[in-house]
């Protein structure tokens, strides 16, 4: 049954990129929507089981990982002081949004804010893979997304702990805990960059090492993901900065192009698939209004606190917008918080439904609208 039910969500990633391109827009979009048709609110062809969901979650980690590798340091570096003022605006505005759309319908403060924070996150895997599809990952706007991405999730982690511990001691962590462990961390992937970095040559020079290679940059990818988990980051990012590491190293290309082979025919698909398949349209359409204004929340949000704080440092219009528009999907991160939030209980059942519909409208219009805000700079 498993080997029937993969086949059918390969077959849809495959039919519904298809069809997205030849409609010009982008593949991942198909694949989200066929994920929808062939999932339990409509077709009722495959469920999101667990073991589907642990490939989603792989396809995720590698997806990042590769663009990590195609990352370039030194125009990251530059873009680092920017993409820390555009993270911290894509924070600040839509918690203040996602605060007043809640207040509208009479939601207490205490939840009013948690949903802000919800609405702070930014899932950029939905982004990555548009931008690699329209070949514009390598672009200043696409470094500055991806950099602020990272820095918006530390951010995002921090707020969280102070929140939940705020509400439920016994159940949020210590924040002074969170912030150590989050320090560890970073100072753990400079040490461990910078040591990996130093030995790649000799590495690379020794024979019969290239063969291997691609699988030793899987298992670090890997490795370096759990880490990141265990120590408070989000395996995403843990896997976005193993392949930053290895990008400054020899044999980046060699890995890069094994992980593809892997990730974009079998595990990609699956991820965005999968996605698609978790929607329950019957629950999206019951608190459809509360649902649209915390859409409409969260797309402005980005658009003015990454977009325009990105126009104020000398980004042209064009560009400012493109990276706004790149840091709109919420995705799995937004998930985690409510997630969290319903443990919590400041997160209403009653919400969830109008939670998960600002997160699939935020993941699938953004692609065509990225890759239309980049066609016009042509």
């Amino acid at each position: 049954m498993f080997l029937y039910q993969l086949s059918i969500i390969l077959a849809a990633g495959a039919f519904g990129g298809y069809i997205s391109r030849k409609l010009n827009q982008p593949a991942v979009l198909g694949q989200l929507i066929f994920g929808i048709l062939i999932g339990p609110s409509l077709f009722k062809l495959v469920e999101p089981t667990e073991t589907f969901t642990h490939l989603a979650d792989l396809g995720v980690v590698l997806l990042m990982f590769i663009a990590g590798l195609e990352t370039d340091i030194d125009e990251m570096i530059e873009a680092g002081k920017a993409s820390f003022s555009i993270a911290v605006g894509g924070v600040i505005v839509p918690i203040i949004l996602g605060m007043g759309a809640s207040i509208l319908f009479k939601i207490n403060i205490e939840e009013s804010f948690f949903i802000g924070v919800i609405l702070a996150a930014t899932s950029v895997s939905i982004t990555v893979e548009t931008l690699r599809e329209i070949n514009k990952l390598k672009t200043k706007q696409g470094i500055t997304i991806l950099s602020a991405a990272v820095i918006d999730d530390v951010i995002g982690i921090i707020l969280l702990s102070l929140v939940s511990g705020f509400i439920n001691p016994s159940e949020g962590q210590n924040i002074v805990l969170v912030i150590a462990k989050l320090l560890g961390f970073f100072i753990l992937a400079m040490g461990l960059g910078f040591l990996v970095v130093k030995l790649a040559n000799k590495f690379f020079s020794l024979k019969n090492t290239t063969r291997n290679v691609t699988i030793i940059g899987l298992i670090f990818c890997l490795g370096f993901a759990f880490v990141s988990e265990e120590m408070g980051v989000a395996a995403i990012t843990g896997a976005y900065i193993a392949g930053i590491i290895l990008s400054s190293t020899p044999f980046k290309q060699k890995v890069s192009y094994g992980v593809q082979e892997l990730s974009y025919l079998l595990l990609t698909p699956v991820f965005f698939v999968v996605t698609g398949m978790k929607v329950d349209i019957s629950h999206m359409l019951n608190d459809l209004t509360f649902g649209i204004v915390l859409m409409l929340a969260a797309v402005l949000g980005k658009l003015i606190g990454c977009g325009f704080v990105a126009n104020l440092l000398k980004f042209s219009k064009k560009e400012s917008l493109q990276i706004g528009l790149g840091m709109i999907p919420r995705g799995e991160v937004a998930l985690i918080v409510t997630d969290i939030g319903l443990r919590l209980g400041v997160v209403p059942k009653g919400l969830f439904a109008a939670i998960i519909f600002m997160i699939v409208a935020t993941t699938m219009i953004t692609p065509p609208l990225l890759k239309k805000s980049f066609e016009k700079t042509v």
